[in-house]
């Protein structure tokens, strides 16, 4: 016994001598890794995003969305930005509280203080006792663990960069957007070695093709929002799998049917191949943001395409 704890001091002194304090594993960031997976264009695997939260768990662009959206396992996060009276940054979708708060107005009419006094309503408009988070709070919460997409952000993109900064996070947001390419060089070309993003193509428009072909020769995105309102219309949606198919990833939302040519979550509940499986395996999305964010990972864990 008494060889044993000489052995055991002999290591202690070792270890002490060697003038290195013991060093903890850093802490793994998943947003990063999100990140770097995005920007390489990764087909082996389909991003899920979570809109406005997860609002059929909990009220939507509320923390507790953000955290259960997290836990599921969704890679990026859509929420919406207000600006209050006072000139802060709230996750809000809505320009008025009626909806989504037991509050009523507009946001622009309202400090925050009094803001903090409201609760948020879920999905069927009862009071919760959840309250409206600032975007400050709502990073924070996300903070290296998932990418975070910003709507309604480009109206007070000049305020949102200081939040950023402030809370450590920038390499975490994607922003949309559906300005020519000129112009958002010009606004935000300054932001975008670090802000990931991403135009918004409507290819029923008539100038979709022009729109493209100046993204992709003077802003080389990493991916692209796609929408396209009819099924049967599928001639601009295959043209655009086939040319970015290695230069960029496609996203497509699921959200209702005129944004993605019925494919949508609706159908999904009753045909997922012909939802999901459409939009990845016919036209090579690998981006999808959903309001069944639980029920698309389901689709893809099973399939192979998310972790």
């Amino acid at each position: 016994m008494k060889r044993v704890f000489a052995c055991l001091l002999a290591l202690v002194v070792l270890a002490g001598c060697s003038g290195e304090a013991p060093q903890s594993a850093a802490p793994e960031n998943r947003a990063e890794g999100l990140r770097v997976r995005l920007l390489a264009g990764d087909t082996t695997a389909v991003f899920v995003v979570a809109h406005r939260g997860d609002w059929r768990y909990a009220p939507e662009n509320s923390i507790a969305a953000i955290e259960h959206s997290i836990a599921v396992g969704v890679d990026v996060v859509e929420l919406d930005l207000q600006l209050t009276r006072d000139s802060v940054l709230i996750v809000m979708h809505d320009a008025t509280l009626n909806r989504t708060t037991t509050g009523k107005g507009r946001v622009a009419d309202w400090t925050l203080d009094s803001i903090r006094t409201l609760k948020l309503k879920n999905g069927c408009g009862i009071r919760t006792k959840h309250t409206v988070p600032t975007l400050e709070e709502a990073l924070l919460a996300a903070k290296g663990r998932v990418l975070v997409n910003l709507d309604k952000a480009d109206r007070y993109f000049d305020l949102v960069v200081p939040v950023l900064e402030r809370t450590g996070t920038t390499r975490q947001i994607v922003m949309k957007g559906s300005k020519p390419a000129d112009e958002v060089l010009a606004l935000y070309g300054q932001y975008l070695d670090e802000v990931i993003y991403m135009p918004i193509v409507n290819l029923d428009s008539e100038n979709a093709a022009e729109l493209m072909q100046d993204y992709i020769s003077d802003l080389k995105p990493a991916a692209y929002e796609l929408l396209y309102a009819q099924a049967e219309d599928t001639a601009m949606p295959l043209r655009m799998r086939d040319t970015l198919r290695g230069q960029a990833l496609i996203w497509y939302n699921t959200l209702w049917d005129t944004v993605c040519g019925g494919h949508d979550d609706d159908l999904s509940l009753e045909d997922p191949d012909a939802a999901f499986g459409y939009l990845i395996d016919t036209l090579g999305a690998r981006i999808i943001q959903t309001d069944r964010a639980e029920h698309l990972l389901s689709y893809l864990r099973q399939r192979g395409l998310h972790e």
